[in-house]
């Protein structure tokens, strides 16, 4: 019990510290903070329907991302909650990259529309399935 009641007293002064004070104030804070809005806005769009995703966008997201996550592990002092924004984001946009090529290429496009694929040719032949002869 002392041992939580010492943790909870020095995590106490360090929000009350001045150098706390600083990093909360600082662009190292804030643009993380504002960058979260990118992996959100993915998982929310994870709920819509996949023909809204672009797959250029997915991409540059993707790549923007990725690049970001090396250049907050470089920067000093390492930005590890810029890090982890954008980790997310490689993984969210990844996520909906799939989507997007399921939906485009792996025939998700008949599977959204609700056509129920011929299973027979039979079924394909039949006078319904044939478009109606016009009168000449």
């Amino acid at each position: 019990m002392a041992r939580m009641a010492a943790l909870w007293q020095k995590t106490r002064n360090y929000f009350l510290s001045k150098e706390f004070r600083e990093y909360v104030t600082s662009t190292h804070f804030w643009g993380p903070v504002a960058n979260w809005g990118l992996p959100l806005a993915a998982f929310k769009d994870m709920k819509e329907s996949p023909e809204l995703i672009s797959g250029r966008m997915t991409t540059a997201l993707i790549f923007y991302s990725a690049i970001f996550i090396r250049f907050a592990y470089r920067v000093q002092p390492r930005n590890l909650l810029l890090m982890a924004c954008h980790g997310t984001n490689v993984v969210a946009q990844s996520v909906q990259a799939s989507r997007y090529l399921h939906y485009r290429f792996g025939g998700g496009t008949k599977a959204e529309a609700g056509d129920p694929p011929a299973t027979t040719a039979a079924a394909a032949t039949s006078p319904s399935s044939q478009p109606p002869k016009q009168a000449s």
